[in-house]
């Protein structure tokens, strides 16, 4: 829920404020909160990211304190990007899948359709054409979800990475609750959201919880070094994470929105490699200061290496300006640290949005 005003809209005579990343938005409620101040809870047990206040990352040493903070408000310089991108034709499954088959449709930003002969599981879903606190301004996508949110097939589950607006999208989520009545599983601090908005069906979970979903469908809730807000009084104060999704044989993990750190290493010492890892690769200039929340794709590179994973998906780009970076740059940027890696291509894709893939 990340918000930054652009500078090139400050000119004289010109009234207008519109605002451009949803990345810089949470260090803004974050100097409120220090000033506000806020009560202690007593909700979750003290642990490795909770300190009976608020969590926080274990791995992180360095933080983007208010110095940094400020700079980032008067130095961050956007690439122009265009009005409105298209999309290609979509291409939905339609015949059954195999036993062991998983179908990955790239949708949009971190909202990826996982489907299998089991179930149907949409991470991070997002239809909203602004991702911010209001309707009427914030960050307006520049390209459309790769399929109609009327076109979906039956969703049985859904997971949130954690509640940033553009992840936690509470219009599209009261949508889905409406036509399908899916399982949300959310973080620690979310289930509460949720509910409010009349979404029952909703279980939090804590790093390495496992739940078990239909027969033959394990989530595990895993660690990511990020961080939450969505408004002046909720700084971290709910979870962030990302997911393993083992069906039947086969494993995905959702990586949702993530800082490189250890936590991959240790996800694979725990749970195993994934066959499938959807790793976000955008919104990471400038460095200095967004290498602390969001990995770029050099980073993801290792994440995948980490991870042992047997192919990767690039999510998390190219639908919201969110920081300094040109639309087409993750991926460009993604295929050139693959080359000089040395790595195969076809090991870490990029998908196009709305185009089904089987594996």
């Amino acid at each position: 829920m990340d918000c930054f005003l652009k500078k090139d809209n400050l000119r004289i005579g010109v009234t207008r404020i519109e605002w451009k990343s949803i990345i810089v938005l949470p260090y803004i409620l974050f100097l409120s909160s220090l000033l506000f101040g806020c009560c202690a809870s007593t909700k979750y047990p003290n642990s490795d990211h909770f300190d009976g206040r608020r969590f926080y990352n274990p791995t992180q040493v360095e933080e983007n304190g208010i110095l940094r903070i400020l700079k980032l408000l008067v130095t961050i310089n956007f690439e122009e990007w265009p009005e409105k991108v298209q999309n290609e034709k979509t291409n939905l499954i339609k015949t059954p899948l195999n036993k062991d088959q998983i179908a990955i449709t790239f949708i949009n930003h971190a909202t990826v359709l996982i489907q299998s002969r089991e179930i149907n599981i949409l991470t991070d879903p997002v239809w909203s054409e602004r991702i911010s606190p209001v309707s009427w301004a914030g960050t307006k996508r520049v390209r459309e979800p790769g399929i109609r949110i009327e076109d979906l097939p039956p969703i049985d589950l859904v997971v949130i990475s954690h509640n940033h607006y553009d992840h936690l999208d509470l219009e599209t989520l009261k949508t889905l609750n409406r036509k399908f009545s899916p399982k949300f599983l959310v973080p620690l601090g979310d289930k509460e959201l949720l509910q409010s908005e009349g979404i029952s069906d909703t279980e939090e979970m804590d790093w390495w919880q496992t739940i078990k979903i239909k027969k033959k469908a394990n989530v595990t809730f895993t660690p990511t070094q990020h961080l939450s807000a969505r408004g002046i009084f909720d700084w971290n104060r709910s979870l962030w994470g990302s997911y393993m999704i083992k069906i039947e044989s086969r494993k995905v993990y959702f990586g949702g929105d993530a800082a490189y750190s250890s936590h991959y290493k240790e996800i694979k010492k725990r749970l195993g490699s994934p066959d499938i890892s959807l790793l976000p690769i955008g919104a990471y200039e400038p460095r200095w200061f967004m290498r602390l929340v969001h990995m770029n794709p050099s980073d993801a590179i290792q994440a995948h290496k980490d991870l042992g994973s047997k192919l990767s998906i690039g999510i998390h780009f190219g639908t919201f300006q969110q920081t300094e970076e040109a639309l087409n740059a993750p991926a460009e940027e993604l295929q050139k640290e693959l080359l000089e890696a040395g790595l195969n291509l076809s090991n870490f894709k990029i998908l196009k949005e709305g185009i089904a893939q089987i594996y």
